[in-house]
């Protein structure tokens, strides 16, 4: 679905991400982690095609980064959703349409259903903020519209980048449940995260691949996580 063969990534003059292989499976979860400034959202990047490795090769849905078109990338982009550290919003607009969003960007409204769209906003605990601005969130409400919104297409693969960064850890392990919860529809997981304590928390509900970047390079965490 998503593998990394002998892929390098520089940044400013200096290689970020060193001989990197690694195979993101249909349906599988893995837990990417490390020390801040190690590569890791910079890995998610090159895992959608907003960045391109300086060596080796990105295989996204079984085609060659590189051999992709701009609409092919955005097509690319349709079937992997993104929760980012910082998500952002549009002040202006309810969450209702911040989280549909996707569907505009992509001409899909026409076509969406309200009640998906509710289903939704009920799934991540969201129905009665609705209509609420995203200024007037919590900080788990924010994160929680931002897992919406990055699910709304029905993407294959889910990426989510400190996702619990900002929130406490009864709303960490609510966000959890919920990428628990999507793994076990048959999405492909994959969550940044400095938090061990967490990774420990998850890898009881859910068989757990544990990455760890370490030198520029990925190790495979062992048991003592």
């Amino acid at each position: 679905m998503i593998e990394f063969e002998n892929v390098a990534y520089s940044y400013g003059g200096g290689e970020l991400l060193s001989d990197i292989s690694v195979k993101l499976a249909p349906g599988s979860f893995h837990f990417l982690t490390g020390p801040s400034g190690s590569g890791k959202t910079t890995l998610m990047k090159l895992c959608y095609g907003a960045l391109l490795p300086t060596a080796g090769h990105v295989s996204l849905f079984g085609n060659d980064v590189r051999s992709l078109s701009r609409d092919d990338i955005a097509m690319v982009r349709r079937r992997v959703g993104v929760v980012h550290q910082d998500c952002q919003f549009l002040n202006h607009l309810p969450v209702s349409e911040n989280i549909s969003l996707p569907l505009t960007v992509s001409g899909r409204q026409e076509g969406a259903d309200n009640a998906d769209l509710a289903e939704l906003l009920s799934w991540v605990g969201l129905s009665n903020r609705a209509s609420a601005l995203p200024p007037e969130l919590s900080g788990g409400e924010r994160q929680r519209a931002a897992l919406a919104r990055a699910v709304i297409m029905s993407p294959d693969v889910v990426l989510a980048d400190e996702p619990t960064g900002n929130v406490d850890w009864e709303m960490s392990q609510r966000l959890l449940r919920l990428l628990v919860e999507l793994n076990k529809m048959g999405k492909t997981v994959l969550i940044a995260t400095h938090d061990l304590g967490l990774i420990r928390a998850t890898k009881a509900q859910v068989q757990a691949r544990v990455l760890r970047i370490a030198n520029r390079r990925i190790q495979l965490a062992g048991a003592d996580l």
